[in-house]
């Protein structure tokens, strides 16, 4: 059994989101995510009745910029690590520049297939499936230093 003989099986394309949703700022990290479970698809290969199961090994995140981040899961967001916003995860990147970038992510699936035995045989290779369309619009941040509030100094920078 190869993956050319599974070509009529394909898993559900994966999601891609982002934290903050949709804009990162400038030299610090935004938060890809992804999401992809494993699968089991029914169907006949060389007149055999099958099961073929498609289990994600990798996620493969193109950060838009001409970079890719590896990574053996699809992310968390900082609330479920238990992290403040705009710190690094395993997932995230950080842009160098002002822009839009658009973000996808192909995830990496290992094939087995199932005669109705209960025993699954393992397909070599991967199979490759890709979610796009999601912009991340990155943006500057300039703070200031100042020794009164907007409130008490309506005039001061920034106000």
């Amino acid at each position: 059994m190869t993956l050319a003989d599974l070509a009529s099986f394909r898993p559900t394309p994966p999601t891609v989101a982002g934290e903050p949703a949709g804009f990162g700022v400038v030299g610090m990290p935004t938060n890809l995510l992804a999401a992809a479970s494993e699968e089991r698809i029914p169907g006949t290969v060389l007149g055999w009745d099958v099961t073929v199961r498609f289990v994600p090994v990798a996620y493969v995140f193109d950060n838009g910029d001409g970079t890719t981040t590896r990574s053996a899961t699809g992310g968390s967001s900082w609330t479920s690590l238990g992290q403040g916003q705009f710190t690094p995860t395993p997932t995230s990147h950080a842009y160098r520049d002002r822009g839009t970038y658009p973000v996808s992510v192909t995830v990496e699936y290992a094939a087995s297939v199932d005669f109705g035995s209960g025993t699954w045989r393992p397909v070599a290779g991967v199979v490759r499936s890709q979610a796009a369309g999601y912009d991340v619009r990155v943006v500057e941040v300039r703070t200031a230093l100042v020794d009164r509030t907007c409130v008490e100094d309506p005039t001061g920078p920034g106000c």
